[in-house]
This record gives C-alpha cells, structure tokens and sequence, in this order.
C-alpha cells in the first residue's frame, strides 16, 4: 500500500487528460454543482462523473492539489487488490491468490494506472469486483454487490463495462434480475439527471461521439494498427512479461473456470482490436483476469515443467531495464524515445535478484520467488519515483514552469497538454495570443519558455 501512496504530490499533472480531469473535479468543488462537469466554464461531457466526484472530494477535505486527484485512484486501486486476495485465496489456495496480486500490484500498466488522475483504474477495478462478486460470492447479496459495481464502473468510464461484463450477465444464473436491477440503481440517477438539465448536447457528445464514435469512426484521431495491444498488454505486463507464456500451456486450462476465464480475455482482447480508436489503457480491466491466468498456470506448471523456474527469473531479470528506462522516461515522455543510456552499475542489483529467484523457483519456493520478484519492483519503482520526478515536474509537467514563470501571459500554440497544464495551475484558462502581444508562452525544443 505505501508503494502506491508514495509522493503522490512529488509531479505536477501530466499529458492531457490529468490535468483536464482535476480541473472538471476541483470546479465541482468549488461549484458545488455535483451533476454537470465543467472545465474552463463550459460542459465537458466526455466522461461520466465518478473521478470528478472523487476529485471534488478530495479538495472538500483539505487535500492538496495533487493528492486530491491522486490518492482516491491509488486507494480504489488498493482495495481492489485487498478484495482479488480474498476472493481467489478462498476460491483457490492462498499462495495462489499471493501469486495473482503481486502480477497485478506490480506490473507496469497497473501500478502507472494506479498513480495518475485518470478514469481508468477506477473502471477496471469496479468492472473487477463485479466479476469477483458475480462468480466468487456465494452469499445472496453478492449478485447485488456486482450490480453496484458495475453501476459504478460505468459512472467510472460509460458503457465499455457493459460490453465486458455481457458474457458474464448471460452465465450468472439466478443472479441476473438483482445484478441488473443494483446497477440500474447506482448508473442511472446521474444520466437522468445530468440529460435533464442538458438535454440532447450531452447526450450527443455523451454517447454518440465518444462511445459510439470513438469505437465505429476515426474522428477521435487515435488509430492504430489492429496488433496494437499485443506489445501494450505484453509491456503493462513487465516485469511479468515472460510468464506470459504459461498462457499457451494446456496445463493452465485444465481448470474449466480458466478456460472461461481465457475466452473472456480473448474476447475483450477482441473488443479492443476492433475498435476504430486505441489507447493503451483501454485494455486496463483485462489485467487482474490475466494475472489471475497466469497465477493459475504458475500452480499447474511449476511440477510439470523444467521452464518454470526460468520463466521466473526472467520476470526478475527483465528489472535489470529500469535504471535505462528511468533515465530516459523524461525525453521520452516530451519527444518520444530518441536514444537511451545504459547504466550497467545501477543494474547489478536487479541481477543479483534474477539469481536469487532463480534459486527459489529451482528449490519449489514459487511463492517467496513472486514475493522477492515483487519487492524489487518496489525498490525500483521507490528508485524511479525519487530520480525522476523532480526532473518530470521541471520539463514535463506545467507545474514547475508554473511555480517559477507563472504569471499573466498569454499562450502561444503550446498543445492541448500544456494549455489544461496551464490553465489548472493559473486557476483561470489562459487566452490565445494575438498578434503582437506579449507577454507569451511558447514551447522551444520542448521546453515551455515566456517571450
């Protein structure tokens, strides 16, 4: 938990959509208009409210600025892998279940996820427990606890977990009606609401635009090719990447739920691919099924298969990349990956633990394998948070620029990222300059810079 909790604050807001979102929740706040999302002054209806509502909160309570938009992302996060421990410990075997959340809690799509001010954690970890609810709790209140929370993830991200959840609708005998009636009652209060007091130009921009337009048009401009998501959920996956390959094992499906388990993933997989837009996070809620996969094929394969122990070591020793990574993420994140260094020194350690798992795997300790796997990451990621975030904050978040030059100027073509970076640590949208005007801010060689 104090991995995700760590310096939430320690960057300003980054890319396009953080800054965006916390300006809409932290409007609210101030508003106390609860019901209509609004940045800059106007309607923004591409996203349905919860991160807003849990933004707003956080700037209700005190919270700094950061911390507000951050920590209820990091704490759904948190609990989501509380409830996946409990769910497949008791479904399967402990270990199992310790296997399945340290996949999830440190890979990379999820941890990053985990950090930012964004809708999509909290769409996959409500899609989650609505499938954990559905399937793993034999009480009669569970098909109401899926319902509420797929009701949830829908104010969390529209209606993508609708489409995901359909084939587990259709199996969940007997529990159908209270799933569908519980998620009715938690979605619809704000729809209606929200269309009441907008009427059609939210559901227009709601809906037809950013639901069924960003999947059936390219007006969205973020088309890519239909094998996109093989390297994304391969990478989201690191360093656990390796273990991927258990997936191909007929061990793993020896299980029936996992051959269910396996068609769902497909067909999410399927979804996505199909889609006319892709971004790396739209694949965020197929995560904990795969990690869950790979928990259970770690179970199967281990007594059966010679490469197991490899596989492991591989995950630990695909660590020894980080200290590169974290050395590049800044010029990456400006201007793409140009050219990289290699810091061998810095490596070593994540060497040492590769041997280490190595060891463990060999001797069939799998379990204390996965968890010194799992701590590295933490050190590493501890290592990442520390080295890069002053350096993120002064070139690539408008926080620093802001903190050091900000002052009354006008902006001059900067980008959708760096204008939402601007206008939410001005507290006010900055106007487009005319000709002549000064003072400006521009972008040079990357860098926000005042003329």
């Amino acid at each position: 938990m104090l991995l995700y909790l760590l310096d939430l604050g320690g960057v300003g807001f980054l890319s396009t959509d953080e800054p965006r979102y916390a300006s809409i929740g932290r409007a609210m706040a101030r508003s106390g208009d609860w019901i209509t999302p609004r940045l800059d002054g106007s309607g923004w209806f591409e996203k349905p409210p919860l991160l807003y509502w849990m933004v707003a909160a956080g700037h209700e309570i005190g919270l700094p600025e950061e911390w507000a938009a951050r920590l209820p992302v990091a704490l759904f996060s948190v609990a989501f892998l509380l409830l996946m421990y409990r769910y497949v410990a008791q479904e399967y075997t402990p270990k199992t279940g310790i296997a399945a959340v340290t996949i999830l809690a440190t890979s990379a799509g999820w941890l990053a996820y985990s950090f930012g001010a964004l809708t999509d954690l909290p769409m996959a970890a409500m899609l989650g427990s609505a499938m954990l609810f559905a399937f793993f709790e034999k009480r009669s209140w569970g098909g109401w606890a899926s319902g509420a929370a797929l009701g949830l993830a829908i104010l969390a991200k529209a209606f993508v977990p609708v489409v995901l959840f359909a084939p587990l609708f259709l199996l969940a005998k007997g529990r159908r009606v209270p799933i569908f009636c519980a998620t009715v009652a938690v979605a619809a209060p704000w729809h209606i609401v929200c269309y009441a007091r907008n009427g059609f130009v939210f559901w227009d921009e709601y809906f037809w635009k950013q639901q069924f337009g960003r999947f059936f048009t390219t007006e969205r401009q973020h088309v890519q090719k239909w094998w996109f998501y093989v390297p994304v959920l391969l990478g989201g996956l690191f360093p656990w990447t390796p273990l991927a390959a258990l997936a191909f094992l007929k061990s793993t499906y020896e299980d029936r739920r996992m051959r269910w388990l396996g068609a769902w993933i497909l067909y999410g997989f399927v979804f996505f691919s199909a889609s006319q837009n892709k971004l790396a996070g739209y694949v965020l809620p197929l995560m904990p099924a795969v990690a869950l996969l790979l928990a259970v094929g770690i179970d199967k394969v281990r007594e059966e298969h010679g490469i197991f122990p490899w596989l492991l070591a591989a995950s630990a020793g695909m660590l020894i990349a980080l200290p590169t990574v974290v050395h590049a993420l800044p010029d990456a994140m400006l201007a793409g990956m140009s050219k990289t260094h290699v810091h061998p020194a810095l490596a070593t350690p994540f060497a040492l633990v590769a041997g280490v798992v190595l060891w463990l795997a060999r001797r069939n300790k799998p379990t204390l394998a996965i968890l010194t796997t799992g701590m590295a990451v933490v050190c590493g990621i501890a290592y990442l948070k520390g080295a890069v975030f002053p350096e993120l904050d002064r070139r690539v978040s408008a926080r620093g620029f802001w903190r050091e030059h900000g002052r009354d100027a006008c902006i001059d073509n900067v980008g959708r990222a760096w204008e939402y970076g601007l206008n939410y640590y001005a507290g006010r949208p900055l106007h487009a300059c005319v000709e002549g005007e000064t003072p400006r801010i521009a972008v040079e060689a990357g860098r926000l810079v005042v003329k």
